[in-house]
C-alpha cells in the first residue's frame, strides 16, 4: 500500500525541493525568541557561573557544580546550533500560502471526534513547531498524517497511543 497521492501547495513544494522547513509566523517568532533568550541570557549566565567556579579555585576532581554548568553549556550550544540550522532551512509561510481548500501545513482544522461527539480545532505544523498541549499538531504525527491533504467533511481514521481514532473534518481555515 503506497502513500496517498497528496497535491502540494507552492510553499510545500519549495520546502520539499529545498529540504526545508515550513514555519508559521507564530512558530518562527517563538523559535526566534528562544534563540534570542539562549544567546543573550543563558550564554552570559553560564559564562558567569564558570568564571565563579574558576575564581573560587573549585577545580578539584569532585567539582559537581562545574560539571553541571559545563553540561548545561553543552545543552545550550546544542540547541542554539539546532535553532540556527532550522532557520537556515526555514521558509516562513505567508497567510496566502496556507491552504483552506484542503489541510496543509499551517491549516487550522476543526474536527469532530466521531466516538465522543466532541468538537475541537488543531493547527497542523511541522514537527519543529509542534506543541500538542497547545493544539499544534505535527505533520508527522498519526493525526497530522491522517489530516494532511483532506478536504472539508471527509472522515479520517488513524491509530493513536490510546487506540483507533475517527474524526470528521468540519472546516479548514488559516
Amino acid at each position: 500500500m503506497g502513500m496517498p497521492n497528496i497535491v502540494m501547495n507552492e510553499a510545500e513544494l519549495i520546502a520539499e525541493t529545498q529540504g526545508g522547513i515550513l514555519l508559521t509566523v507564530a512558530g518562527y517568532k517563538k523559535l526566534q525568541a528562544e534563540l534570542d533568550h539562549l544567546t543573550s541570557v543563558k550564554r552570559p549566565e553560564i559564562a558567569d557561573r564558570i568564571r565563579e567556579s574558576q575564581q573560587h579555585g573549585e577545580f578539584s576532581e569532585d567539582n559537581n557544580e562545574l560539571d553541571e554548568v559545563k553540561f548545561e553549556q553543552a545543552m545550550v550550544e546544542s540547541r542554539v546550533g539546532e535553532l540556527k540550522s532550522i532557520f537556515g532551512n526555514a521558509h516562513v509561510l505567508e497567510e496566502s500560502q496556507i491552504p483552506i481548500d484542503r489541510v496543509g501545513i499551517g491549516s487550522i482544522v476543526a474536527v469532530r471526534d466521531l466516538q465522543y461527539d466532541d468538537e475541537f480545532s488543531v493547527k497542523v505544523v511541522m514537527s519543529v513547531e509542534a506543541d500538542p498541549a497547545n493544539d499544534l499538531i505535527s505533520n508527522e504525527s498519526p493525526m497530522g498524517m491522517a489530516l494532511l491533504g483532506q478536504e472539508s467533511s471527509t472522515e479520517v481514521s488513524f491509530d493513536a497511543p490510546e487506540g483507533k481514532k475517527r474524526y470528521q473534518v468540519l472546516s479548514i481555515s488559516r
